[in-house]
């Protein structure tokens, strides 16, 4: 998609969110290093409905109502074992929280970020908690100007509550730029709300949301190309 309406977005931008989990963090290699530790290696072979089974639940679960990250992972691996016939001891329950912070970040996102960093203050918007996040984040070689988690809010995206205390706190709609992976998590609230959104496609997806990317690219380091950082 060409580039040219965010780079002259990008004249009045001063802010760049960006969603953590599958967008600067290598979400597919860290569940599949979770699922392993969790289940065992016999898992393997059913790598792809593990991960529908994961989505699938996981949506599930943050509808029932605010619960933490930690409480929802837990919950979210119960679940997946009794609808896949898998066997998981209690005391394991908590494994996916307690690798979490384990996942590897992207190639490219220390890179981008460093690049991003010199024109722009950076913020994360984030299904997640507080003590999970800070663990995480000391993958990054920049800090962030600011973090919203779901504890913050008590909501989860694609709800609107990460927006909102962004909007409120830390930016505006005219000069504030989300970037994201996640077309349902992130890019169609974006669009209700009249936030300008950029999709970082890692997974070579096809856009069948009413989400409305400003511009779309494969990478952060792509992101820094266009944006002359």
């Amino acid at each position: 998609m060409p580039a040219a309406r965010l780079v002259e977005l990008a004249e009045r931008t001063e802010v760049l969110t960006f969603d953590c989990y599958g967008t600067l963090i290598d979400w597919r290699a860290g569940l599949t290093q979770s699922f392993m530790t969790m289940f065992g290696a016999s898992v393997e072979p059913r790598l792809v409905e593990l991960f529908e089974a994961y989505q699938a639940i996981e949506g599930e679960v943050e509808a029932d109502g605010y619960r933490t990250y930690r409480e929802v992972l837990a919950e979210v691996a119960r679940r997946m074992a009794l609808r896949l016939a898998l066997a998981l001891p209690s005391e394991r329950a908590g494994l996916l929280a307690d690798t979490l912070p384990t996942w590897p970040a992207f190639d490219d996102t220390g890179e981008g970020l460093k690049r991003l960093k010199r024109r722009f203050r950076l913020g994360v918007l984030s299904n997640i908690d507080g003590d999970l996040f800070a663990r995480t984040a000391e993958r990054f070689p920049v800090g962030f100007d600011f973090v919203v988690t779901a504890q913050d809010v008590r909501s989860y995206k694609p709800g609107h509550g990460h927006f909102r205390a962004m909007l409120e706190s830390h930016g505006t709609l005219e000069t504030t730029v989300h970037v994201a992976q996640s077309l349902f998590h992130d890019g169609v609230p974006a669009r209700e709300l009249g936030l300008a959104y950029v999709w970082i496609n890692r997974y070579s997806q096809r856009n069948d949301t009413p989400a409305r990317p400003v511009a779309e690219f494969p990478d952060l380091r792509s992101l820094a190309d266009a944006l002359g950082c």
